[in-house]
């Protein structure tokens, strides 16, 4: 319930039961926190290694749908970009400079050495736009029980992304 909601349904019931208002103060005052407060960022955030950062970041959009959060971007004098934050669903990677920290992308290293899972709502047109942006596909959806198989695709150097599902259960936060 928005924080204006809140208020009048407080002001309604403090008319009939003047108690009600200091019961409800608090959880007016916790929805306004929650709605001016930040969301909170990834606590973990994958790092990947491009040799064109600009041309990763338009191909990771238009196919596997990531957007780019502007302020995160670190652009040089020259035009070149040394890193920038993309999200997608909650989920936040950084995309980095080839040789940032050693670390180099599949095209350069000539290796597949990791790669990343990405839970989606619509398996299906999610592979297809990825099929319309030209994604190489490694493996591709399947029926499986009551629905699709994840599918697997590689982005423009190499790295390979995995999408799967997304299912409707929570996933615990704490072990």
């Amino acid at each position: 319930m928005k924080p204006v909601d809140l208020a009048r349904k407080l002001r309604r019931d403090a008319a009939f039961e003047p108690a009600a208002l200091d019961r409800g103060k608090e959880a007016l005052m916790a929805t306004i926190r929650q709605e001016i407060q930040p969301r909170t960022s990834s606590a973990i955030i994958p790092q990947l290694p491009y040799a064109d950062i600009r041309a990763a970041l338009a191909f990771l959009d238009r196919a596997f749908g990531f957007r780019e959060i502007p302020a995160s971007r670190m652009e040089g004098a020259d035009g070149v970009i040394h890193h920038a934050l993309v999200e997608f669903g909650g989920g936040v990677i950084g995309i980095g400079t080839q040789g940032a920290h050693g670390a180099v992308s599949p095209q350069r290293g000539g290796i597949e050495s990791q790669y990343i899972s990405v839970a989606v709502a619509d398996i299906n047109a999610h592979y297809e736009r990825a099929l319309a942006a030209g994604a190489r596909i490694a493996k591709a959806p399947r029926a499986v029980g009551a629905g699709p198989s994840a599918y697997e695709a590689f982005d423009t150097e190499g790295h390979r992304w995995r999408f799967v599902p997304q299912r409707l259960r929570e996933v615990p936060t704490t072990v």
